[in-house]
């Protein structure tokens, strides 16, 4: 049976990962600097992942939610204590669509409303709302359309407060650092009036941590640069490592009642070990401090070369912006220099969204890649 042709695909076969890099069905060693869209939190088989994985599938890998599971009261105390998100309440599902489908929905049942804000170049998943509430009009099918959806500028705060004052917005949705976009940020002004206005409008503030949260930023959440507090807050990718796991964390001005959410999969044993490995390491490691550390060395060589026009992000969750689209710089990168990194819908940016526990030597590495491939396309440009 053939596979439904949806992805473009390169021609590297990754079979074992270890740390940073990940090796093909050739012996071929890649330095991995996109981490699966900043999936890979702590690094392919970090013992401490492979230990609580490996332990809990010889042990119970799944029931339902019907049943008392300690792993998720874990999971929540933990999450509690590194991110400081005090007396919210978590609920656990399996991706970060899922998790933007049930803050939405959360939205509208608490607030009786059906309209959604968000936002220019946003990205919020591929289901229902989700999608709808995401601007690329290529993934929206008329099903998805039949949402009542508005997409301002980022930054425009005036049409913010125009279409609250409507009274109809259920919420707002909002990546504090844009990933597929393209890195955008709003401004602190922007952020923080927004946050004002939804709660002068009886409207819920929703921030879409799913890749910019869990520690990627440089603070534990993205939101926390900024003096903000959300309703909800959506997290899923680098949660598990890889483990499909996503939730949402809610203000207890949120009431919770019996039937309102629901999944079968989610906070399922073997996720909420995933889980618990994640931020157990990056408590261990002390990978918040690494990501800024790295962060910086990161910015001090990237300003160092003439054809990086404009470096964009935070944390680890960073973007390079050439005058040229870059789709054959990374090929390059992956076949010829063997590192892996993204693209997104600006196409002269290159993503840069490594584990957390990058070291300097494999940034290093990088950048000397990046100059030698640079320069064969600056070859290739003149031979044309």
């Amino acid at each position: 049976m053939p596979l439904f042709d949806v992805y473009p695909l390169y021609n590297v076969t990754p079979v074992s990962g270890k740390g940073i890099h990940v090796y093909d069905d050739k012996g071929d060693e890649y330095l991995d600097l996109y981490g699966g869209h900043a999936v890979i939190s702590i690094g392919h088989a970090h013992p401490n992942y492979v230990k609580a994985v490996t332990n809990q599938v010889e042990t119970l890998g799944f029931y339902s939610n019907a049943i008392q599971n300690p792993l998720q009261k874990q999971l929540a105390d933990k999450l509690e204590g590194l991110s400081g998100c005090k007396d919210y309440e978590l609920f656990l599902c399996n991706s970060g669509a899922e998790a933007n489908e049930n803050a939405l929905k959360l939205a509208s049942f608490k607030t009786e409303k059906k309209r959604v804000v968000a936002f220019s170049k946003g990205f919020h998943g591929r289901t229902s709302a989700a999608v709808a509430a995401t601007d690329n009009k290529n993934i929206i099918a008329p099903i998805n359309a039949q949402q009542a959806v508005t997409i301002l500028p980022l930054n425009d705060i005036e049409g913010v407060k125009t279409e609250l004052e409507k009274g109809d917005v259920c919420a707002v949705i909002v990546e504090f650092i844009q990933g597929i976009g393209g890195l955008d940020q709003g401004t602190t002004a922007f952020f923080e009036e927004v946050d004002k206005l939804c709660k002068a409008n009886n409207t819920m503030f929703i921030a879409d941590e799913i890749q910019c949260g869990y520690a990627r930023s440089g603070k534990f959440f993205a939101f926390q640069h900024y003096n903000v507090t959300p309703d909800i807050i959506s997290l899923a990718k680098g949660m598990g490592n890889g483990f499909p796991i996503g939730g949402i964390l809610i203000h207890p001005s949120i009431e919770s009642k019996y039937g309102m959410l629901g999944t079968t999969f989610g906070g399922n044993h073997l996720a909420c070990a995933a889980g618990l490995a994640v931020l157990n390491t990056i408590e261990e490691e002390n990978l918040l401090a690494n990501v800024n550390i790295m962060s910086e060395y990161f910015f001090s060589i990237a300003r160092t070369i003439p054809q990086i026009k404009n470096i964009k992000g935070r944390g680890l969750m960073l973007g390079l912006e050439f005058d040229f689209e870059v789709g054959d710089l990374r090929k390059d990168l992956i076949y010829n220099y063997k590192i892996f990194t993204g693209g997104a819908a600006n196409k002269k940016l290159l993503r840069i969204l490594p584990p957390l526990n990058i070291e300097k030597q494999h940034i290093g590495q990088f950048f000397k890649a990046l100059k030698k491939a640079l320069v064969d396309v600056e070859s290739k440009t003149l031979e044309v």
